[in-house]
């Protein structure tokens, strides 16, 4: 499949797409869980072994619904639950268009979904457990999340300043006029 050439033709696949099944709708019987596992790098797993059908996973993340914490596949008449590692979507490839504040970023997901960041699909950055390392995460619906890759983040980073939030210096990147803060600047400053 061809990459849509810029963040216009990105949007307007989105918009043909339709967004997706009304799964924030749905509100059937738990039925179980299932031995259905999404890991931390975006790879499907039923039993233990990946998902090797593309469409199949698709399917099954159009259906993906977040309550109370807990991710389910859910059909207008059952809901059924799975295990979800980090984030259920990886972003796994970015393209940029213009420079400086008004930049425009856009990431696509393992199951090839584009998702432009902006307001209904801000990036948010969180300190991971156990390191002094951050990991970026983007919007992508009603409460899901993808992952960027590791590879991603270091592109991303690069796009990066230090600008004032909320009082205090940061480090982060603007994109779309939104500044999106990474870590606090004094953080970077042996970095810088």
């Amino acid at each position: 499949m061809t990459p849509p050439a810029g963040l216009d033709a990105i949007a307007a696949q989105v918009k043909r797409g339709g967004g997706g099944a009304p799964v924030h709708l749905w509100n059937p019987p738990f039925c179980g869980d299932l031995d259905i596992r999404i890991a931390a790098d975006g790879t499907w797993y039923y039993m233990k072994s990946p998902i090797g059908r593309m469409p199949l996973v698709k399917l099954f993340s159009s259906v993906l619904k977040r309550e109370d914490g807990r991710f389910f596949l859910v059909t207008p008449v059952e809901k059924i639950g799975i295990t979800v590692d980090d984030a259920p979507f990886t972003a796994v490839e970015m393209r940029a268009e213009g420079e400086g504040r008004e930049r425009r970023l856009a990431f696509r997901t393992q199951v090839d979904d584009w998702i432009e960041v902006r307001d209904e699909h801000p990036l948010r950055f969180e300190k991971e457990t156990g390191t002094e390392g951050v990991k970026p995460y983007l919007h992508v619906r009603r409460d899901l999340w993808a992952l960027v890759s590791r590879a991603l983040f270091h592109d991303l980073a690069s796009l990066g300043e230090v600008a004032s939030h909320e009082g205090r210096d940061w480090f982060g990147v603007f994109i779309a006029g939104r500044f999106y803060p990474m870590v606090e600047a004094t953080e970077i400053e042996g970095l810088t």
